[in-house]
């Protein structure tokens, strides 16, 4: 019985951690904007709170683009770049349960009502949102974010950094404007 419990236990700790650590990515942009026009691009600002992440975003970012045909330039591009890094602390539930009841089986053995503890959690997730903004008209034509995380390991950490950055922009630029 015990054994069953544990089994449980362990099961519902992977549903949650998989369900709560899977990373997410968003992307939108102006519908009206000709994303054929952009071929240059350059840096406005990167916020972030650790400055070792700075030229990790803009290497990520750059080595994207630059697969998309486009090009930076010091200053002046037709596209004006500003990411945002982002922590917060999520909580999360882990509910476990003891000495589940019912069953025809248990009836005989003195089954009853079981018990259940609820214990929170806290994790700290990582989004870095993307900002375009046209250079001519400071309009925002697109935004990215992806929010995945954080772990107690940089090396992770980068990893996810990229593979985020990688999913926001691989359906970049996008298809052209409706009429």
């Amino acid at each position: 019985m015990k054994i069953d419990k544990l089994l449980y236990s362990i099961a519902m700790l992977f549903l949650l951690t998989a369900a709560s650590f899977g990373q997410q990515v968003k992307t939108d942009y102006d519908r009206s904007a000709n994303f054929g026009q952009y071929k240059t691009y350059s840096w406005q600002d990167v916020n972030t709170k650790d400055p070792l992440w700075v030229d990790r975003i803009k290497n990520d970012v750059d080595a994207a683009l630059t697969a998309k045909g486009w090009r930076q330039v010091p200053s002046g591009g037709n596209i004006s770049l500003v990411a945002t890094e982002i922590t917060t602390t999520q909580p999360t539930l882990n509910t476990y349960y003891d000495n589940f009841g019912g069953g025809f089986g248990r009836r005989f053995r003195g089954g009853g009502f079981g018990t259940s503890t609820t214990t929170v959690d806290n994790y700290k997730v990582g989004t870095l949102v993307l900002d375009m903004v046209d250079s001519q008209t400071q309009k925002m034509v697109w935004r990215g974010s992806a929010s995945d995380a954080l772990s107690n390991k940089s090396d992770k950490n980068i990893k996810n950094l990229d593979k985020g950055v990688q999913k926001m922009l691989k359906n970049f630029p996008p298809g052209e404007p409706k009429k």
